[in-house]
């Protein structure tokens, strides 16, 4: 997607080192290994190999399938080396934030990692706070306050965990390829472990009774960290391929795609959660910030992505999951354009109850929302679905029209465009609502965005003269938004 008089309308210049680009994005619902290669008809992207990734309940938690996750991306790129018979030049992983492995001496993982929307942190919140304010951590660090971010994680933790060293995902898949072990800075940032001067905070890690010297180095995206080296370094296409930490955080990486040079735009990252907010040059963390909630987190080429987490739509695909236990299949697609036979209700759900955030039983808990606040309740059946859907779609329009009304009082910006990115960017009739309620012109960016910025930071890094830039990776990502897909 471009807009007129942009830099996504120029040609995207060739470098001169014509090997393929690897871009892997982490995703809490699939995972994609994709391809960049210099073709003679143009720059072609490829999705090379995409597999379902979900979190599993055990008896110890709620964790990831680490080893599934590296067998899938393994096997995408095995068969990125079969397919770029030019060779690889570089690979680059990006994918959600706050969740993190623990390692051992020899850098293996210890245990498969947990989950953010394990509920020990439903406890471990508070206890933190009693031993550093909300206040506190807010004045330190800048960050939205979310109870999934690293910092409740690892508090969490018992003793024994926390005598290992961490690194978040992506820079953890990064370390198995052969990188050495870094905290990209975006990445970082969302751990909330990070003070408002880019650094680790010796408060809060003398809060969590761990030290710094235990943390991986922070480093800029765009970072390289090293080659590809163990068993994929055999196969040709690897030969001598670079390991780069871009905007390990997806989120950074999907706004860093945003094809617009301008400074009147605002962004909602929808997927799972629906991450509102603009982009700015410095952090933000005025008295009414603080009071929001808005998050200041890292972005590409020393921005800020200045936003709040909203409640997604998780809310609808739990509905889903739930009406589906039951024997129904729902086709999302379908499910959405019934939507469109209801009108708005007189009043609209609280998104980000802290309950709707929990896994399971989402229709139920949709209802005892509405029940505490004395309202009418809406039916569970499946057959009704499609007004259950309508009504999550309103709400959620509701939502991002009042935090971006709140971005633009707290910054001062003016918006004129609103920039969808994610797979929820698909949803016409949320993309309507969204227009109607917020009053702006609504743009998608595209589903993949994350992928686009991830290959945009590699081009940054690899066509850079010494220490110095040729192109900001805004500029590569406006380019490649022209490259063909396949």
């Amino acid at each position: 997607m471009s807009v007129d008089g942009t830099a996504a309308t120029l040609p995207l210049p060739v470098p001169n080192d014509r090997r393929a680009l690897v871009a892997i994005d982490l995703g809490a619902e699939s995972c994609r290994v994709s391809l960049l290669r210099w073709l003679e008809q143009g720059p072609r992207i490829q999705l090379v190999h995409r597999f379902a990734n979900h979190a599993v309940e055990r008896a110890d938690g709620l964790r990831w399938d680490l080893g599934m996750i590296l067998e899938g991306l393994y096997a995408g790129l095995r068969q990125c080396a079969e397919i770029a018979t030019e060779g690889v030049r570089s690979i680059a992983v990006d994918g959600w934030a706050v969740d993190y492995v623990r390692l051992d001496d020899q850098g293996t993982a210890i245990a498969d990692p947990f989950c953010y929307r394990d509920e020990r942190t439903v406890a471990a919140e508070p206890v933190l706070h009693e031993r550093l304010s909300a206040e506190r951590m807010r004045e330190i660090t800048g960050l939205q306050l979310l109870r999934i971010n690293s910092v409740y994680q690892m508090f969490a933790d018992d003793v024994e965990k926390k005598k290992h060293c961490w690194l978040n995902l992506p820079e953890y898949v990064l370390h198995r390829l052969g990188g050495r072990a870094v905290s990209e800075r975006t990445n970082a940032t969302h751990t909330q472990m990070v003070g408002l001067d880019g650094e680790w905070s010796s408060e809060i890690f003398g809060v969590l009774g761990q030290t710094i010297a235990d943390a991986p180095p922070i480093v800029p995206p765009g970072t390289d960290i090293g080659k590809v080296q163990g068993e994929l370094a055999m196969l040709p296409a690897f030969e001598n391929t670079r390991l780069i930490a871009p905007a390990c955080h997806d989120t950074a990486s999907a706004i860093a795609a945003i094809p617009d040079p301008g400074d009147d735009w605002a962004y909602i990252s929808s997927g799972t959660w629906s991450l509102v907010g603009a982009q700015l040059e410095a952090p933000v963390n005025s008295a009414a910030a603080r009071e929001e909630n808005f998050t200041n987190l890292g972005g590409v080429d020393g921005t800020i992505c200045f936003h709040k987490n909203v409640n997604g739509m998780w809310l609808l695909r739990q509905c889903i999951e739930s009406w589906s236990a039951k024997g129904t299949t729902l086709d999302l697609p379908v499910l959405v354009e019934a939507s469109t036979a209801f009108g708005p209700r007189e009043y609209v759900l609280d998104v980000d109850d802290p309950d709707l955030m929990l896994q399971g039983h989402m229709p139920e808990r949709i209802n005892a929302q509405l029940r505490r606040r004395g309202l009418a309740e809406l039916s569970v059946d499946v057959k009704d679905a499609a007004e259950m859907a309508s009504f999550l779609f309103y709400s959620l329009a509701a939502r991002y029209a009042h935090v971006l009304h709140s971005v633009a009082e707290i910054t001062g910006k003016r918006f004129r465009r609103l920039y969808l990115m994610g797979g929820g960017s698909q949803n016409e009739f949320l993309n309507r609502l969204t227009a109607e309620a917020t009053g702006l012109e609504v743009l998608r960016a595209g589903t993949e965005c994350s992928t686009l910025g991830n290959f945009a930071v590699q081009l940054a890094t690899l066509e850079k003269t010494g220490e110095t830039v040729s192109r900001p990776a805004c500029v590569w990502a406006a380019r490649l938004a022209n490259a063909q897909q396949g």
